[in-house]
């Protein structure tokens, strides 16, 4: 079991570290982002992720805002599977 949580929790880091990323060069590529193909290509490994959450989100949630929305979902998931990889480790009694 503690297997399972040390890699989905790796897998939730490589996907927040992606749309970290993919919000710097957003950010310093000064609105020609779309051209950029570093950016095209951190998009097309979080589609899945901000697919899912414009999915799970109210209407009213503005779809610019979906993926700091995905961040904040991947980061309270990581803190839960860090938690319970702590509470995996600790000895029994």
């Amino acid at each position: 079991m503690l297997n399972v949580v040390i890699v989905l929790k790796g897998l939730v880091e490589f996907a927040g570290l992606m749309l970290l990323g993919q919000g710097m060069v957003w950010v310093l590529s000064f609105g020609r982002h779309e051209t950029n193909p570093i950016y095209r290509a951190m998009r097309f490994l979080t589609s899945p992720i901000t697919r899912f959450v414009r999915r799970v989100a109210p209407a009213f949630v503005v779809d610019r805002h979906i993926p700091a929305l995905a961040f904040v979902l991947l980061f309270w998931i990581w803190v839960a599977l860090l938690v319970t990889k702590i509470r995996l480790q600790m000895p029994m009694g």
